[in-house]
């Protein structure tokens, strides 16, 4: 397996492009292979997969995340439809804290997107009938799951929904804003770098 692998405007999130083998038959894409990962700077173990359908556009999962010492990383893609996936920093000390990348993934562009621990995780479907499958890096553990709320005006993220029409969960309807974020997650000192110039796809 090949990827090409591009940073996007916080460093450490990564949006992986497999190589994907086409004739009359179809397809043919190898979607993880962990040396192609180590060669992008991924260096995990997964330890989970989940799988997620949603059955119409506009709904909304997240902002999710888990604390340590069961924080999860988490390698996204889409199998069946489309999502704008978005990760928003919430490690205090970084010097994008409060800052956001979103990238659109789809069953069509087969892209990847590699969300490390310290951020939160949220995703809208764009289209009806839309699977999403993602690897993580711990396992669920409910007493460390937290969350902030998607529409928070703080975060100002730019989702293709209107808050009034978006379908949310009733948990993620009752998250709380960013503000009320307590520091679960401290930038590591090796981790502090001005934010890369690479615009947000």
């Amino acid at each position: 397996m090949t990827v090409k692998c591009r940073s996007l405007s916080i460093p450490g999130i990564r949006l992986i492009e497999p190589d994907i083998v086409r004739d009359d038959r179809g397809f043919f894409s190898e979607t993880f292979v962990e040396r192609a990962l180590t060669e992008c700077g991924i260096s995990v173990h997964f330890v989970q997969e989940n799988h997620a359908m949603s059955f119409v556009r506009g709904v909304v999962r997240g902002l999710h995340f888990q604390i340590p010492p069961h924080a999860q990383g988490k390698l996204v893609r889409v199998i069946l439809g489309s999502i704008l996936d978005v990760a928003v920093d919430i490690r205090f000390g970084s010097p994008t804290f409060g800052m956001h990348v979103s990238a659109v993934v789809s069953a069509e562009n087969r892209l990847q997107l590699w969300i490390p621990p310290g951020f939160a995780h949220g995703l809208c479907t764009l289209e009806p009938n839309t699977e999403v499958l993602y690897k993580v890096t711990a396992y669920y553990a409910s007493d460390y799951d937290h969350g902030l709320r998607w529409d928070d005006p703080e975060l100002a993220i730019e989702w293709p929904v209107a808050a009034e029409d978006a379908i949310l969960s009733p948990k993620d309807a009752r998250l709380p804003r960013f503000c009320e974020l307590a520091p679960y997650f401290q930038c590591e000192p090796a981790a502090v770098q001005q934010p890369s110039q690479v615009a947000q796809p």
